[in-house]
């Protein structure tokens, strides 16, 4: 029995040894687990977008921000353009996902979107507000009956008008 446990055990340990090793070379070995798709979508991911001043209006950028901000995008940058001599607005996509430029574009009503990947930025989107930039309405809420409002109110009506 003696002649069979020596030589099983040496295998055993000399298995083991190979898988150890194995295991521990096969960590170096790089694997591709880059996604197929784009890797932010609107709606799911966080988009991140700078807005600049290009028209020299005066509060344009901040306006533009609120807008972006209360739509779930993430503006990082705001400020002024290196010059204010732009009178249209263009929306500009940094990272190779026109989508994402679009949907910015949608937000702010702007028509004009362009692709510009630029890995130097840490920015999905960049805006650029031209003088003739008009912030979009906001869409009024939708008033049922007032006669039925005021069916509804507690208490009479202390001279309160719609």
């Amino acid at each position: 029995m003696r002649r069979f446990l020596k030589p099983l055990l040496l295998l055993s340990a000399a298995t083991a040894m190979v898988l150890l090793l194995a295991s521990t070379v096969g960590q170096w070995i790089p694997v591709d687990t880059t996604p197929a798709g784009p890797i932010l979508s609107p709606g799911t991911a966080r988009v991140t977008v700078e807005v600049r001043n290009a028209g020299g209006v005066e509060g344009m950028a901040r306006t533009a921000t609120d807008f972006l901000r209360s739509a779930g995008f993430d503006v990082v940058g705001i400020g002024n353009a290196a010059r204010f001599d732009q009178t249209a607005s263009v929306v500009i996509d940094r990272v190779g996902r026109p989508e994402t430029a679009a949907g910015v574009a949608d937000v702010l009503g702007i028509d004009s979107v362009r692709s510009e990947p630029d890995p130097n930025l840490f920015v999905d989107v960049t805006v650029r507000l031209g003088s003739g930039w008009l912030a979009p309405r906001k869409a009024e809420p939708i008033r049922e009956n007032p006669a039925l409002e005021r069916e509804r109110r507690p208490g009479p009506d202390k001279g309160n008008r719609d």
